[in-house]
């Protein structure tokens, strides 16, 4: 049974084509519009309906919805902290040493192989789509969409900046001065090609920086956001500014009070895609960087 979704064209968007509509406007592929196209899936007013046709203020669009056919990943049982949920995505607390999904050898025991598993349980027949990555030893929020179109609305916040992260780390020293914005491109190691640095015809990155916190020691608690997300960002970054971050055997050095980077996705903010507000999701501490930080006596400053 075919499922579609009406759509009421404002005094904006008259004048565009169906295709143009679909793809502006809706976020659609030019492959789901493919699909929709083989399928007889897109009607106005109620009719078949050829894609170059324009669009008139009060007309109907109805566009039919692209079943999943699968996971795109095995479903494997495990365990999965749900954060935030709704009907076009989930918000996960990704623990340390584990990856977002499938990559090179590693086949299973990812995030997306246990979502899909927890999907599969509940009865619900939709591919495991990732809407951003963090590192294997990074915690924190991960976002997941429930379908292509949530998929590709929430990635256009990413490129808007409208859906905004933030993280805290410890860093080995503190950064001086001890608020403020690293901007320097990030592009590929010469040598290495699991490594990033920084490189003045890489890619745009910017991270801003806060610290919340230092202790005796010298080491820092620091809250960042980002404004581009490129590959291993905040640690390049970091390690740029003199401030290597706790942990990071790549990029820093390890040290005996954590076993792996001291980095955590606290927070993530969008617009929630069916109504007119801001949704703000929380993860909480894992236990080894709040051991780590309670160890280095950092003192929040609020």
């Amino acid at each position: 049974m075919k499922v579609f979704t009406a759509y009421k064209i404002t005094p904006e968007h008259e004048s565009l084509t169906v295709e143009s509509y679909l793809k502006q406007v809706l976020l659609l592929s030019g492959r789901q519009l493919q699909k929709l196209t083989r399928q007889n899936g897109i009607r106005l007013n109620g009719k078949r309906v050829f894609l170059q046709k324009k669009l008139e203020s009060n007309d109907r669009l109805q566009v039919m919805t692209l079943a999943d056919s699968g996971y795109g990943v095995q479903p494997e049982p495990g365990p999965v902290e749900i954060l935030y949920e709704d009907d076009f995505l989930l918000v996960l607390n990704k623990p340390p040493k584990q990856l977002v999904h499938p990559a090179g050898r590693t086949t299973g025991g990812t995030l997306a192989n246990f979502l899909a598993y927890h999907l599969q349980q509940r009865g619900l027949i939709t591919t495991v789509r990732a809407v951003h990555r963090l590192d294997r030893d990074t915690s924190g929020c991960v976002i997941f969409a429930k379908d292509a179109r949530s998929q590709s609305l929430l990635e256009q916040q990413l490129k808007s900046r409208s859906l905004k992260r933030a993280y805290w780390a410890l860093v080995q020293e503190p950064p001086n001065p001890p608020a403020g914005v690293i901007d320097a491109p990030i592009g590929r190691h010469p040598v290495l090609p699991n490594r990033r640095v920084v490189t003045p015809d890489g890619a745009p990155a910017v991270t801003h920086y806060r610290t919340r916190g230092t202790s005796a020691g010298g080491i820092a608690l620091l809250e960042l956001t980002l404004d581009t997300g490129r590959t291993h960002q905040i640690r390049v970054h970091l390690a740029h500014a003199g401030c290597r971050l706790l942990g990071d055997g790549m990029y820093g050095q390890r040290t005996p009070l954590i076993p792996r980077q001291a980095l955590h996705a606290a927070t993530v903010s969008f617009r929630h895609l069916a109504a007119n507000h801001t949704v703000t999701v929380t993860a909480p501490l894992p236990c080894d960087l709040t051991k780590a930080m309670n160890t280095a006596l950092v003192e929040l400053q609020t």
